[in-house]
């Protein structure tokens, strides 16, 4: 028998094995692959993510405005442990010193506790406040002076139903369902004696791989 040809079936036989168990396999209670990248990737074109999408932090990143050629500008997300979304603008009131804001058609349907905040710009306006509050995706704004522009902000927490049925969890346990067992870190900076311990799924497969490889490479070798 051509033990090359013999070596090289059992070697994809393995491979389809491992893919199988990346996909479907239970074996380390997933369902699905889990990816660990242990160094910068970069993508050129638009991604997306079904599903949620967890980091240690986030900007976005472009060409300076005011030095293109030379620099880059970051800027930080805004975080909140809530699922938040935030709508501002600026409206100029009448001359009962009145304004209605009408909200995207699809705002109470997204989102539901609503926060508020309202600021005059051209004319102070100590007494300004919110008139009538939400309802059929408008509200208003009274008690500013006539004519007065008014700063305003509105933020609201998803209530659609995928975020009802894939909650965020604040805060987690570490263990076999998280991203690291306790005693691991996900981060240095914790501890003195810190080690960067995160075993990712592709390397117990390629373990299991190697220990299947070997005990079928020994019983050929009798």
């Amino acid at each position: 028998m051509n033990t090359h040809l013999l070596r090289n079936s059992i070697y994809s036989v393995l491979l389809v094995g491992a893919l199988a168990i990346i996909a479907f396999g239970p074996a380390w209670g997933r369902a699905l692959a889990q990816v660990t990248f242990s160094g910068a990737v970069s993508i050129a074109d638009q991604a997306s993510v079904i599903g949620a999408l967890s980091k240690g932090s986030g900007s976005f990143v472009i060409d300076h405005p005011l030095d293109p050629e030379n620099k880059l500008l970051y800027h930080s997300f805004v975080e909140s442990p809530d699922v938040k979304n935030m709508y501002d603008g600026v409206v100029t009131l009448n001359a009962q010193g009145e304004a209605v804001v009408t909200l995207p058609r699809y705002f109470e349907a997204l989102n539901t506790d609503y926060r508020y905040q309202v600021k005059g710009i051209t004319a102070p306006a100590p007494d300004i406040h919110i008139k009538e509050e939400i309802e059929n995706n408008r509200f208003t704004i009274a008690g500013g002076p006539p004519s007065a522009k008014v700063s305003w902000q509105v933020t609201g927490i998803r209530h659609d139903p995928y975020i009802l049925a894939n909650p965020i969890e604040v805060e987690v346990e570490k263990g076999p369902d998280a991203l690291v067992e306790k005693g691991e870190y996900l981060f240095e900076g914790y501890t003195d004696t810190f080690k960067y311990r995160i075993v990712s799924y592709w390397e117990r497969i390629v373990g299991y791989v190697k220990d299947v490889w070997a005990g079928l490479l020994a019983q050929f070798d009798r």
